[in-house]
Parts: structure tokens; sequence; C-alpha cells
């Protein structure tokens, strides 16, 4: 492509050294820039890209997208406002606008992202409809097929526009659901995509070290709504206290649907209970819809289904209700939906059993919200004979005033707690544990056990449980890696519990 053609929509500000040469690649980083590529200097946290353009012409880069004049050569630059938003727009440009012939469905929120994209996919495939997934562990083309890496829970701007561009081209694939992060939403790595509907699950304290106010937090979610179009759809969570910020936001027109168990909603569940064996309740569906702010009806569907789920706890039956709404919200029978969530067994970390006796679960609970429901969960299956024991830790390098809220958490809900590490990156391991010793009541060793150690942690875990008891190991989930502070190790919560506990795997 040329850099005129490339550039031709482009807000710029300034154009230095012009020469309309051939652009046949986006790189933000130096060290994988390829000959042809146009080098973007972003601004990141902690790195500044103006500072590496040189050594990216040196690996043959012949333009720069810059917010300030590289001096010291001679090739192309065009100056914008802001290249992490630009980014995008040149993304967008170079890879012909993929998301205009795709059905891309955003999935936000604090919890449940990965769940829902996963559900929601389920249910396409049910209906005999191709549908790709983007998100937290990847990205898949099938729900039977393997994940393929992404380094961010939304890929970077040209990573996305790339991967949404083979989507469509070669593996002729017309739905795409994708979570969209935060991060993405105010960085503008989703910038260019045509989303047909958005999800929101919850809103609950997380990444506050980089928003810094959960108005903040609000504010880089609601991007995702404020962007829809008329004849679009959102699907809110009414029973979440951020439910009507969400859809005050919204453009008239685009069609609104709400979930919930609590406030009246278009899609209800109700006689909820929960066993080893999952959930089961019935779902109520009634679907008046909103559209510039008047009720009309937007499918006519009236009724009332039973659902056997074979996943647990009440966040289970949030992200079934959201998955089934944005089924109905685009025309699929409840009964092909309702089909496909009953034979899914979860989601990799997500609520995982592992081990039977005693009963091992391994979830991604990693902010206080997250932590309390799967605890909550738990509880709900412990017998009453029996304890329930949380072994997590806290990340380092991010919000700190997480860490005694999830302390007070763990230890009003669980009978005993194991304190540990996460991925305390740069941090030390024990400031991570005294903060969230902070939160606890008492720290009587009977109830109370502080191992920094990970593996050695799950390890005391052996000689802590009895088989009828039920065991949390919470924060990393899917996760196959520890990010230390010199290094990054692999490690699975999952297999070490299925070391300790290697009679009873499931």
């Amino acid at each position: 492509m040329k850099l005129d053609e490339l550039i031709e929509y482009l807000d710029y500000k300034d154009l230095i050294n012009f020469n309309n040469i051939d652009i046949t690649g986006i790189s933000y980083n130096s060290k994988t820039t390829q000959k042809g590529d146009i080098f973007v200097c972003l601004v990141g946290e902690h790195t500044d890209g103006h500072e590496f353009a040189l050594n990216a012409i040196e690996k043959g880069a012949v333009a720069i997208l810059a917010e300030k004049k590289i001096e010291r050569t001679k090739v192309p630059q065009i100056l914008v406002a802001s290249t992490r938003h630009k980014i995008a727009d040149i993304a967008d440009r170079f890879y012909s606008s993929p998301s205009k012939g795709i059905n891309i469905i955003g999935v936000t929120g604090t919890n449940g992202k990965t769940t829902v994209t996963h559900l929601i996919q389920k249910i396409f495939e049910e209906n005999n409809q191709k549908c790709a997934l983007i998100g937290t562990l990847g990205y898949k083309l099938s729900s039977n097929g393997e994940y393929r890496d992404a380094k961010h829970t939304t890929p970077q701007a040209p990573e996305l526009q790339a991967t949404l561009r083979m989507i469509k081209d070669v593996e002729k694939i017309d739905n795409v659901v994708m979570e969209v992060s935060s991060h993405a939403l105010e960085q503008n790595r989703v910038g260019g995509c045509r989303f047909n509907g958005a999800v929101f699950t919850n809103l609950t304290q997380d990444h506050l070290d980089y928003h810094i106010t959960m108005g903040n937090y609000f504010k880089a979610k609601a991007l995702l709504f404020e962007r829809l179009k008329e004849g679009n759809f959102a699907v809110i969570n009414a029973d979440d206290e951020y439910g009507d910020r969400f859809i005050s936001v919204i453009a008239k027109g685009v069609k609104i649907y709400t979930y919930g168990i609590k406030q009246q909603s278009d899609v209800m569940a109700k006689d909820i209970n929960f066993s080893l064996n999952g959930a089961e309740f019935t779902l109520v569906s009634s679907l008046p819809c909103k559209i510039n702010g008047h009720n009309e009806r937007c499918g006519g569907i009236v009724g009332e289904h039973k659902v056997n789920l074979h996943m647990n706890g009440m966040f289970s039956v949030y992200n079934v209700l959201a998955a089934v709404t944005s089924a109905l919200a685009q025309g699929i029978d409840i009964e092909t939906a309702l089909k496909a969530l009953q034979n899914v067994k979860g989601v990799a970390g997500r609520f995982e059993v592992v081990a039977k006796k005693p009963l091992v679960i391994v979830d991604y609970a990693h902010t206080p919200d997250g932590l309390e429901n799967v605890l909550k969960s738990a509880r709900e299956i412990t017998p009453k004979d029996g304890k329930l024991i949380c072994l997590f830790g806290c990340g380092g390098d991010r919000d700190a005033t997480k860490r005694p809220k999830m302390g007070s958490i763990a230890e009003r809900l669980s009978d005993k707690i194991v304190i540990t590490s996460d991925n305390p990156r740069s941090e030390d391991p024990q400031t991570i544990i005294t903060d969230i010793i902070a939160g606890l009541k008492s720290v009587n060793t009977e109830s109370v056990i502080v191992e920094p150690d990970r593996a050695a942690a799950i390890g005391l875990l052996k000689n802590i449980a009895n088989n009828n008891d039920v065991i949390v190991i919470a924060g990393k989930g899917h996760e196959n890696y520890q990010i230390l502070k010199d290094k990054t190790i692999h490690f699975d919560d999952r297999e070490e519990a299925k070391k300790i506990f290697e009679g009873s795997v499931i």
C-alpha cells in the first residue's frame, strides 16, 4: 500500500520528508520491525517508542508515525496528536477494514468476559454458524480448535486487524466474539472495529493502578457502548450497580436487552440450586427491548425453560444469562442456545475442578468481587462436615488497594486461608503478603498460613485438607507461568494440585 493511501483519512498535524513509498507492514516494536514497515512510536506506561525510532529505521522501517519529529533521519514522518489512537486508524486502513464484513460482538466487564465469549461461540456453532473467538487465552477459530497465542486480552491494533482479515478471508468465518478490556478501549486498540453488539458483565474494582478511579474505569468500559450505532444491540447486566449508567451512554436506535436475577429484566433466572454436578435454574424470557427510550417487542419469545449446567456458581448463572440474551438479540432460537450451554463443562481455569478428594477448584479470581463470588459458590458445595480452604495471593505492580480487601473476603468466607505469591513481578512477595494480612482481623496460625513460595504453599494443602473439604486455589487460573522479579518461570496451579492430590485427579 502506498503511503498516501495509508494516511488518506488520517487526521495528522504535519508531514516531514514526505515520499510516497510502499508500506508493507506496521510495527511498533523496533526489535521485530521488518523492511518496508511503517514504525509507530507508541508512548506507553514504561517506554517511549520515539526513543527506538532510529533502531527501527536501521531494521528497515521506511516511514515513521510519531507525536514529535525524529531527528537525524530522512525517512517520511507523519506527526499526529496521539500515536496510541492513530495506530488503530492506519491498521484498519492497511487491512482494508475487515470488521465491515464480520458480525463482531464485544464482551466487556471486570469478571466473566472469557466464559461469556466461549459460551457465545458455542451457541453460534450449535446454530450451525462458524464463530471465531479472541480473548485472554489467545484466539481460536472454533470451540474445538487450538488456542493461538495472544499477548493481551485484546491484541494491539495491527495484530487485531490482521487476525480479523485472516478470519474473514482465509477461514471464511463471519462471526467473531471478542473480549474487550478497559485497557484496549482506553488505548484504542479496537479502534476501527465495527461492533454489531456489546455485552456488559459487571464492573468491580480492578486495574486501578492504571485507571486510578472507578469513574475512569467506567468511562473506559463505556466507550464500547458509546460507539454502537443504530441497529446494533447492547446486552446489559441489570443487577450490576453500573448497569443503568451503561444504558445511559447508548445512542438512540440501539436495541437494549437486559438480564438479571434480582432486577426485573428481559431474561432472568429463578429457582436456582447448586450441587456438585453444577447449577440448576429456571430461565424466564420475556424480551421487550428499549428503542429510543420506549419499550417495544424485539423478539416475541416468551416462556420458561429448565436449565441444567455442568458449570457451578452464581457467576456461572449470570454468564449463561448474558450469553443467552446475546443469542436472542441476534435471533437465535432459545432452545438452540440452551442446548449448547447445557453441554459446556466450563472454561480452563474458571472454577475448574482438578481433584475430587478433597475437591480442588482452580479459578482465575484475582479481584475482590471475583474472589468473593468464587468462595460463595464453593461454600454452596462444601459438605456440612467439611472445611472451605482458600489459597491465594495478589499480583505485584498492580492495584495495591485491593490486597487487604481480598484478605478480608478470604477470611470471612473461608475456614482456613493460605496466603502466598501470585505474579509478584518487581515487588517483594513479602510486601504484597503484608498488604493482604492488613485486611485480616486475626492472624491465628490455626486458620491463617503464610507461605510465599506458591508451589510449597500448594504442597501444604496435602496436610491441611481432609477428603470432605473443598479447596479453592485462586488468582492464576489458566496461566501456566509465574512472573518473578528477574524472570518468568513455568508454573500451573492445576499441574501443581494434580501432583499433590494425584490419587483423586479428575
